[in-house]
């Protein structure tokens, strides 16, 4: 086999086949959009957004095998054959004894922590993600965050940011009592946190504090392949070894996992829930059949169980991971060298900007991350989300006090196989043009909102 040329430049290992026209917006019918969305992003339609990095989650694109395999997507309620390839797809990969397929990766928390979990309990994580947060905190239990101190701290170039505390994890459980808390989570990578990768060192240290006290452990491993290339790149010892081994070789310290597809699984629908229980798992499909549809489908249709399979196999491609993270880091350093303060080293999926830092002036109270993204969208026509006391802020509902998040982020998400070197460099030249006038801009205060996940639908004014 030919070397494979050795140039700085990473290009995107795939050609486009397909395009999708987007609009150009003035500023001041960005002004009159915000106002009417009651400057919450997520009210904007999407048809008025330039460059959509809200989330990346279920907006990437799809290959041409992927949509092969749609084709051949068998829709019978029960027994289809396209379950079949999709549960050898994720066991080859997981290698978990029960596939349990759900419409989406919440859907799979609810039913996890619906049956795990009871009044009372606590769920360590090293951070939790709003969706998982939201349904353990539904159950009336405990979601307790143990980040290392380094994943606290945006300017740290710790390499794995999103590691676990486990002295911390420890004490937990020593002063919890184990009886009491019915699994431990590790986000990877850690989502909340900026992207930051999880070792394999700290999963096997994890694993061994949980084993000592008979607690499972569980990831929620939306982006177990980007953890996994990280590990490959900076912990010593796996620099020779496969993608696909890496995961192979975390999956099997784990209990179980929680998933939603729509991030590695390269899918624009579609989650699971894994489990090595056999009494867990014949409890998780009971719910699942009450709300989300037959175990053999889970609320999705064969054609999309289809190419999950498929988006599986193709997501531990280490010439697609390469641009991926390229990607991310390109978008990263461009904002650095600007004099955007970030979360470093730049994680897999996004780029988190410390809103906080960026806007001195603008108290938290006033949000300064949401009042980022408002800036972003009214300045370029860029959709980015806020990853900060908005989402993740504690407010009494007694006194209506509020305490805020740890960190003010704003995050810009990079759909997979989805944009050009071009879209990335316009980004580029809003940010530069933002930072120009960063001084001037205003604090935003909350109208309205609702009591969990407020993030979503929550209504918004300038200070």
């Amino acid at each position: 086999m030919p070397d494979k040329p050795h140039f700085r430049t990473v290009i995107e290992p795939f050609i486009i086949k397909s395009v999708q026209p987007i609009r150009l917006t003035t500023r001041e019918q960005r002004a009159e959009i915000l106002k009417a969305a009651h400057y919450n992003l997520f009210k904007v339609q999407s048809r008025d957004v330039l460059i959509d990095l809200l989330t990346d989650s279920g907006t990437g694109a799809m290959s041409s095998e992927q949509w092969a395999a749609i084709m051949r997507g068998d829709e019978a309620y029960a027994g289809s054959p396209s379950f079949l390839r999709f549960e050898a797809a994720v066991k080859d990969l997981f290698g978990f004894r029960h596939v349990i397929p759900t419409h989406q990766g919440r859907a799979a928390e609810r039913i996890l922590f619906s049956v795990m979990c009871k009044d009372g309990d606590v769920v360590p994580n090293n951070t939790h993600f709003d969706t998982t947060r939201a349904n353990i905190e539904f159950r009336n239990a405990v979601a307790e965050d143990l980040v290392i101190e380094e994943g606290k701290d945006p300017s740290n170039l710790h390499p794995f940011k999103g590691n676990m505390d486990v002295a911390k994890l420890e004490r937990l459980i020593e002063n919890t009592g184990a009886d009491r808390i019915p699994l431990c989570m590790l986000t990877i990578t850690n989502n909340s946190g900026g992207g930051q990768p999880v070792s394999m060192e700290n999963i096997k240290a994890v694993k061994t504090v949980l084993k000592k006290y008979g607690i499972p452990l569980y990831f929620d491993a939306a982006r177990f392949a980007e953890n996994a290339y990280f590990i490959k790149l900076r912990e010593p010892g796996y620099q020779d070894v496969s993608v696909k081994s890496i995961v192979q070789e975390m999956m099997s310290y784990a209990d179980g996992c929680s998933v939603s597809a729509k991030k590695d699984g390269l899918v624009n629908i579609g989650g699971f829930l894994c489990t090595n229980d056999d009494l867990l798992a014949q409890e998780e499909k009971d719910l699942l059949i009450l709300t989300e549809g037959f175990p053999t489908y889970g609320g999705l249709a064969g054609r999309d169980l289809e190419a999950l399979a498929v988006g599986l196999q193709e997501v531990v491609d280490e010439d697609y991971l390469t641009y991926r993270i390229a990607e991310t880091r390109y978008l990263g350093d461009h904002l650095t060298e600007i004099g955007y303060p970030i979360v470093q080293p730049p994680g897999g999926h996004a780029i988190y900007i410390d809103a906080k830092a960026l806007l001195p002036h603008i108290p938290v109270s006033q949000y300064p991350g949401q009042s980022l993204s408002v800036e972003f969208y009214l300045e370029g026509g860029i959709r980015t989300v806020e990853i900060g006391s908005v989402m993740f802020g504690k407010r009494d509902p007694t006194t209506g006090e509020e305490t805020p998040a740890a960190m003010e982020l704003v995050r810009l998400a990079l759909p997979r196989r989805t944009h050009t070197q071009s879209h990335i460099d316009y980004v580029i030249e809003v940010a530069r043009s933002v930072y120009t006038r960063r001084n001037r801009v205003r604090g935003i205060r909350i109208t309205k909102q609702p009591e969990f996940l407020r993030h979503f639908t929550a209504e918004f004014e300038p200070v």
